[in-house]
């Protein structure tokens, strides 16, 4: 339904500042993107900063039938918070009052416009530590990893986001403030609406404050850099270590085009002649890691590496840990399009992902770069273009079709942790199937009849394909 004057000025009576209700063609454009592709102008803006303010506009936006896109602060590289049918953005990203750590129960209580890296910070502070780490955490919020069940590279060791809720407070399509799990570890009273929240990226209910898992945090760590001249002895690597009863807290990949701009970018003094490095990292008992790094250094030598470098003080074990992380502003310089996906395959799979990854790369004469958390199976095939050049995205739209091929081909899934949105939905029935993909809409349909939440994700409208434009 078509937003008039006369919504409008109810939608703006639910907010207790006016300063939160926009609608000045600037700002409504300010919320028209993400980090993924396609622009879509909302009609309205409302920052809310408490759960009956949510709850008005819901009953609102239900009455009426206008869409509902809840958001943080737009980090999304699967297109989750993009107001695809326009109606109401409702943006999280001022709602950041509450982090409460309760100590002696393990516990955080968070508003959902908290930045993902401050609850980490705040249960540092008590000799605990909030796992889940996302790239973007340093500028992501709370409430945008619990809608697409972020990971990052401590999820091998660690687990997703899913694995630290113990419970939500949400908004219901009817404007319903509902409670859902609670406090305690165990918890198995009925069906568990709280791991069915996290990870359906808005389309359910709205999420407006979380009960997080912490843990303690280990007492040290150790970093190795590992050298290959072969990416897919790294892959065999990967396995072997896991196999071996060790249990690394982080495993992170980079290929060779990953390294080359990455020393192109900062010169660091990686060696650009080898196929990938491997970095990996230790946490617990300093005796304990200290044994378990000389035996994986030994499975690293026996699979072929070049050699390993372990680091001797944390200086130097983040001066190993930076190469990853300028992965991604360094390959940006090279092309300005940058297409990042997810794709997952079972650890058994990887070197036969790389092999395949080779073959895409070469067949349609793209720029792909990899890296990523390879110690789940969690890669990040990033192919470098520049969408100006038209002839280039057909191309790169092939290749990408055939990166989530060859994942599902290998047991695989089409997203670990960024979520599907607008970017994969295309391709939800080729790894659910149809009637799998019909079981989802039942349940999306019975909790959001009306269809105001967050319509446009996961599901694909008949005829749908993948395309990547920003027009």
């Amino acid at each position: 339904m078509k937003v008039t004057e006369d919504i409008l000025e109810k939608l703006k009576k639910t907010l207790a500042d006016p300063k939160r209700f926009l609608t000045s063609e600037a700002d409504l454009y300010s919320f028209s993107f993400d980090a993924s592709f396609g622009m879509y102008k909302p009609d309205v803006v409302c920052q809310p900063m408490s759960s009956t303010e949510v709850a008005s506009i819901v009953r609102i936006a239900n009455e009426y039938l206008i869409p509902l896109c809840p958001r943080g602060r737009g980090t999304s590289l699967s297109g989750g918070p993009l107001p695809v049918h326009g109606g109401i953005v409702l943006d999280f990203s001022l709602w950041d009052t509450k982090l409460v750590i309760d100590e002696e129960n393990l516990i955080a209580t968070v508003s959902p416009g908290v930045i993902t890296s401050h609850i980490n910070d705040a249960a540092n502070e008590f000799g605990l530590m909030y796992p889940p780490d996302p790239s973007s955490a340093h500028v992501s919020t709370i409430g945008g990893n619990l809608a697409e069940n972020a990971g990052g590279p401590r999820g091998l060791k660690y687990g997703v986001t899913k694995n630290y809720v113990l419970g939500l407070e949400i908004v219901t399509a009817d404007g319903k403030i509902v409670r859902t799990g609670g406090q305690t570890i165990k918890n198995v009273t009925g069906y568990d609406l709280t791991k069915l929240i996290v990870g359906s990226e808005g389309t359910l209910a709205i999420i407006t404050e979380a009960t997080l898992r912490l843990i303690p945090k280990p007492q040290a760590s150790l970093t190795a850099m590992v050298l290959f001249d072969d990416i897919i002895d790294a892959g065999s690597a990967i396995s072997k270590v896991l196999v071996s009863g060790i249990m690394p807290s982080k495993m992170e990949i980079m290929d060779q085009s990953s390294i080359i701009a990455v020393e192109e970018y900062a010169s660091l003094g990686l060696p650009v002649d080898v196929e990938a490095i491997l970095l990996i990292e230790l946490d617990g008992h300093p005796l304990a890691i200290e044994d378990e790094m000389q035996r994986v250094k030994s499975v690293c030598m026996d699979v072929g590496a070049r050699s390993v470098q372990v680091a001797q003080d944390k200086k130097e074990e983040a001066e190993l840990w930076q190469a990853r992380k300028l992965v991604s502003p360094a390959i940006v310089k090279l092309k300005p399009t940058k297409i990042s996906e997810d794709a997952t395959i079972p650890r058994s799979q990887i070197p036969e992902m790389f092999r395949r990854l080779k073959l895409i790369k070469e067949k349609y004469n793209i720029h792909l770069v990899v890296f990523g958390h390879a110690g789940d199976g969690n890669l990040h095939p990033n192919i470098i273009t520049d969408q100006r050049d038209k002839e280039e995205m057909r191309r790169v739209e092939m290749a990408v079709e055939e990166i989530f091929k060859a994942a599902i081909d290998l047991g695989g899934t089409l997203s670990g942790e960024h979520g599907i949105g607008t970017m994969k939905s295309a391709f939800m029935e080729m790894e659910l199937g149809v009637d799998g993909l019909a079981m989802m809409k039942s349940i999306k349909e019975a909790w959001d009849p009306k269809n105001i939440l967050n319509p446009g994700k996961i599901f694909p409208v008949k005829g749908q394909r993948f395309e990547l434009r920003n027009d």
